[in-house]
């Protein structure tokens, strides 16, 4: 009875990839096929598997988080739908702030050069604005440093002028964080892209703030290393910001949070100050570790300049499963069955809801429905990476006829080749994007216990009814939801449903109002939510202490009332 169930849970599991079986392996990519040793006679193919998958493999996966605004953000006045309307019309410019004037440019110009400093109305008019089109400044200047010295002159002399300050990366954030809300100097640091170093033996990366992600991954990568985030945004966001806002991404659960991998920091203080902590060492009991004061402090303490990280050594076997569930319960027990089960090869469990599914399929060209035939409510993404492909392959089929025999799993596949695991992550990052296409989007990062993590879902369904749609998807593993609310156009009705009860709700869960994203503009007057009176007064000392003008990235992260 035994072997009869796990055959027929093993034709119903994996039965075959419908029209994904029929796409030919991408050229130069071997595959190999394992059949289960007790189906041999009258068998189809069952599991494919993928020798040496890594992502990047796959090509540079779509910058989801990036791509749309960044391309439209000069237009962002014409697309009304993404035109959310900032919370600075809410704030009073800090009139204690200096304005630019002619002598300002001329010193800017006299340290970087006629090309480091930028007024050019369109080029600064990118710079301004995120890459939704919600947050929208009236910075006048761009400032381009190419070294740590021009960072500190530049904060030095701004510190001095009481001229306020944006320090921005790759733009990629989400919560108004790196652009402008009045006309603080813009302070890019995109030009501060080189490699410094990279130890061989123990997988020790040196870099510059400005590195896109993507291109660290590629150059580790070529070494035998991976970086130990991944994000949507790989390809537009830098190094630097990804640690100023403590990124997390698809294999935190993994790797950890940024706080564990970074291992040395320097960083440019408010009154130009160099902070030389970049150590390479993973062991270092000397006084306070004060790198985690600017790890997640979103460029609001100090610039960071320089980051020596900590990379994983890059495995050889890779798999990725795309699976449905019926319920929310059975993604619960799932994910406990995937811990236990699958332990130190677990890489990835993201989940999206069935709303999500479908609104991928709409909007993002090219990508396939793994299970046309699956009518759950949920859906699951599975990565395993491992050291032994044959012991991986074992480990994974195990556990997913054991899934499907408790009746965790209704259905599911493995990508049999590179192009269809890029489908498969495609599909679970391409949601943001494809919420951006539909119309206004409020977006909420919420860290929840997993148990309540949907509820908040269904929660806001009802209370939003046929006025927008709601979707839940994110890294379930970590406990991190992403909650998009789409509805035609941005209004101020249907902002006053969600909030503050979305915040109200997380707190009475004691949860998180902003897991990964940071809170930047968006969420700065949202901290009390999470964090108690006296936490918040004690970052408001610390933020007096290190920067007493407040010209870094002003309005961000902390509310006015404790500044």
């Amino acid at each position: 009875m035994a072997m009869a169930r796990r055959a027929a849970a093993a034709a119903r599991l994996l039965r075959s990839l419908g029209p994904l079986a029929a796409e030919p392996p991408m050229r130069g990519m071997p595959h190999t096929q394992y059949e289960f040793a007790n189906h041999t006679k009258n068998s189809c193919r069952r599991f494919h598997w993928i020798p040496s998958l890594q992502h990047p493999l796959c090509g540079p996966r779509t910058n989801v988080e990036t791509y749309e605004g960044q391309c439209s953000a000069n237009k962002a006045s014409e697309v009304q739908k993404r035109t959310f309307g900032s919370a600075a019309a809410q704030i009073q410019r800090n009139p204690a702030y200096s304005e630019l004037n002619s002598d300002d440019v001329s010193y800017f110009k006299s340290i970087l050069g006629d090309n480091g400093v930028v007024q050019d109305e369109d080029r600064v008019a990118v710079a301004n604005v995120d890459w939704m089109g919600k947050y929208k400044g009236a910075s006048q200047l761009l400032l381009l440093p190419k070294s740590t010295i021009e960072v500190s002159k530049i904060l030095s002399y701004c510190n001095t002028r009481r001229l306020a300050v944006v320090p921005q990366g790759g733009n990629t954030g989400l919560v108004g964080g790196s652009v402008p809300v009045y006309d603080e100097v813009i302070v890019s640091l995109a030009g501060m892209d080189k490699i410094i170093s990279f130890d061989k033996v123990n997988g020790i990366l040196t870099c510059e703030a400005g590195c896109v992600l993507e291109n660290l991954s590629t150059f580790v990568e070529n070494e035998g290393f991976i970086m130990p985030l991944d994000l949507g945004a790989k390809g537009s966001c830098h190094i630097g910001g990804n640690v100023s806002t403590n990124a997390g991404g698809l294999r935190f659960i993994r790797y950890g949070s940024l706080h564990g991998n970074v291992l040395g920091l320097e960083v440019v203080m408010a009154d130009g100050t160099i902070l030389d902590m970049l150590t390479t060492l993973r062991k270092d009991n000397t006084g306070y570790d004060l790198k985690h004061l600017f790890i997640g402090s979103e460029g609001s303490l100090g610039v960071v300049t320089k980051i020596s990280v900590l990379t994983p050594a890059k495995l050889p076997s890779n798999n990725v499963a795309f699976l449905s569930c019926n319920d929310y319960t059975s993604c619960q027990k799932l994910l406990l069955a995937a811990r236990r089960n699958l332990g130190e090869i677990l890489s990835a469990f993201e989940f999206m809801d069935h709303h999500c599914i479908d609104l991928a399929m709409r909007h993002l060209e090219g990508v396939q429905n793994p299970l046309p035939a699956s009518q759950t409510k949920f859906y699951v993404l599975i990565e395993t990476t491992g050291s032994d492909e044959s012991y991986n392959k074992t480990k994974l089929e195990a556990f997913l006829l054991r899934s499907m025999e408790d009746g965790l799993i209704a259905d599911g596949v493995i990508a049999q080749d590179i192009s269809q695991a890029s489908n498969f992550w495609r599909i679970r990052e391409g949601i943001s994007e494809a919420s951006v296409k539909v119309g206004a989007v409020y977006k909420y990062d919420l860290s929840i216990p997993v148990e309540k993590l949907y509820d908040i879902v269904e929660e806001m369904r009802c209370r939003l009814g046929d006025n927008a749609e709601v979707f839940g998807y994110g890294h379930l593993g970590d406990g991190n939801l992403h909650l998009n609310i789409v509805s035609s156009k941005y209004d101020d009705n249907t902002l006053a449903q969600i909030e503050p009860f979305v915040y109200e709700w997380t707190s009475a869960q004691r949860g998180s109002v902003s897991a990964e994203h940071g809170l930047g503009l968006m969420k700065a007057e949202k901290i009390h939510y999470s964090k108690s009176p006296e936490a918040v007064q004690l970052m408001a000392s610390v933020k007096k202490l290190l920067d007493p003008n407040s010209i870094l990235n002003p309005y961000k992260v902390l509310p006015r009332s404790v500044l």
